[in-house]
């Protein structure tokens, strides 16, 4: 699915992302965060996220600003290309479930799925994406 899932995007323009790209708009979706909190939400280190950010803003896909809490801190917020590419990634990802549910009970996989999740992270609360790719 990962994989006919980055074919589309790249089939509609956005190939220069890979999921990993996704997996941090997503955690800076809203008000932003920090490099720090971005490496806490996507489960990678500092260094990493540190790399993520100057990556996608060297692509446009992110700023930093000023954080409202002061200090050197700096909050990463996504620009209008990351809003755009995620437009189309969330109206890839229904096509692809659509074309799924036909052979598929979506509603139970995703159940099945949580269970196995929430089964291998034992009692505390779901681990973080944790970027492959």
């Amino acid at each position: 699915m990962l994989g006919e899932f980055t074919h589309r995007l790249a089939e509609a323009g956005h190939g220069d992302l890979r999921p990993v790209h996704g997996m941090a708009f997503q955690a800076l979706k809203g008000p932003g965060a920090t490099a720090t909190e971005l490496a806490e939400r996507l489960g990678v280190t500092k260094q990493a996220a540190g790399q993520i950010v100057d990556d996608l803003e060297k692509r446009g896909y992110v700023r930093r600003e000023p954080h409202p809490g002061g200090g050197r801190r700096k909050l990463v917020v996504l620009t209008g290309a990351a809003h755009a590419h995620l437009a189309v990634a969330g109206r890839t990802l229904h096509a692809l479930e659509a074309e799924l549910s036909a052979h598929t009970d979506l509603a139970a996989l995703r159940g099945e799925l949580t269970h196995l999740v929430r089964t291998m992270s034992g009692d505390g609360g779901l681990p973080p994406l944790r970027p492959v790719w």
